[in-house]
């Protein structure tokens, strides 16, 4: 494996007792991975930890043949190959939109790229622009272009959209899943929002009272795995893929996947991102619209 994970610290959890956050994992350069569970169950502190804004009582990294913790060795965090894109932004007020962006880079030669990030980032009209002037999708988009602007290996984003409307959510998912293929990345991503860690990641770590109680491959991790009789579950398609007979319909509901066969003619009906009822009888799934008049 390419990343290499294993460290333990002493969380303390709101008004509980304190607890042991503990990760053992490896990932492949490449993986997205999403970290989903209550707030404080210990999501951020293993960014913090990954990115050395936190350092553990012990513990191993290792990103690719560089140790990054050790029982000898503490990598800084200026010294480690990661971008940061957090829930507040975390902009220089001081600065404008491209002393921002380009605040941590040392390199020359990589002013080529800087223009390429702030041209796909549709920040060249406000470059010269104040901080406490710009909208809070713009702000993100300045904060994810700091993050990338020296080529990271990892990106870690700390519920990066939850202050967005709907449409700036759905249009900064599209650009870092582009981001996230173009330039090779390993994403850690912290989401509350089910049909946003869908759409993004391919991995998934269930994280309650430190612990990872649940890895692997995102439909596995949340994919329920079976419907009980005579049940009603309220969710969105996220996904439809056709066969010669019938369709498989992936379904968020709640915070599960559920997927389903359906038959190839009726599945015709619906769409990816139709709201539905999947009403069980008997283990016999049906589907109606969200304003099927029989509901």
């Amino acid at each position: 494996m390419d990343i290499v994970l294993d460290f333990a610290q002493e969380l303390r959890g709101g008004q509980r007792d304190t607890f042991t956050l503990k990760v053992q994992e490896s990932l492949d350069f490449g993986d997205f991975v999403a970290l989903f569970g209550k707030s404080g169950a210990g999501k951020t502190s293993i960014l913090r930890i990954l990115g050395g804004l936190a350092r553990p009582q012990e513990g191993f990294i290792k990103v690719g043949d560089e140790i990054w913790l050790d029982k000898k060795t503490y990598l800084p965090p200026q010294k480690r190959s990661i971008g940061f894109v957090f829930q507040d932004y975390a902009l220089f007020p001081h600065l404008n939109v491209y002393e921002n962006i380009t605040f941590a880079l040392t390199d020359k030669k990589e002013r080529d790229f800087v223009q390429w990030l702030i041209k796909l980032m549709e920040l060249t009209p406000i470059l010269k622009s104040p901080i406490n002037t710009i909208s809070g999708g713009q702000a993100q988009r300045v904060s994810l272009a700091r993050a990338l602007v020296r080529k990271p290996k990892i990106l870690l984003l700390d519920e990066p959209f939850s202050a967005l409307d709907s449409q700036m959510r759905l249009s900064l998912q599209d650009e870092i899943a582009k981001l996230h293929y173009h330039l090779n990345l390993t994403t850690f991503f912290i989401s509350h929002d089910m049909a946003e860690i869908f759409r993004l990641a391919r991995k998934a770590w269930i994280i309650k009272n430190g612990k990872i109680v649940q890895s692997g491959d995102i439909h596995k991790v949340f994919q329920s795995p079976h419907l009980s009789a005579k049940i009603r579950l309220h969710g969105e398609i996220l996904r439809i893929t056709n066969q010669s007979l019938v369709s498989v319909f992936e379904i968020l509901c709640g915070g599960e996947i559920i997927k389903i066969l359906y038959e190839a003619k009726e599945a015709q009906n619906f769409r990816v991102g139709e709201r539905v009822f999947l009403v069980s009888k008997a283990f016999a799934p049906m589907l109606f619209k969200a304003n099927h008049n029989h509901l």
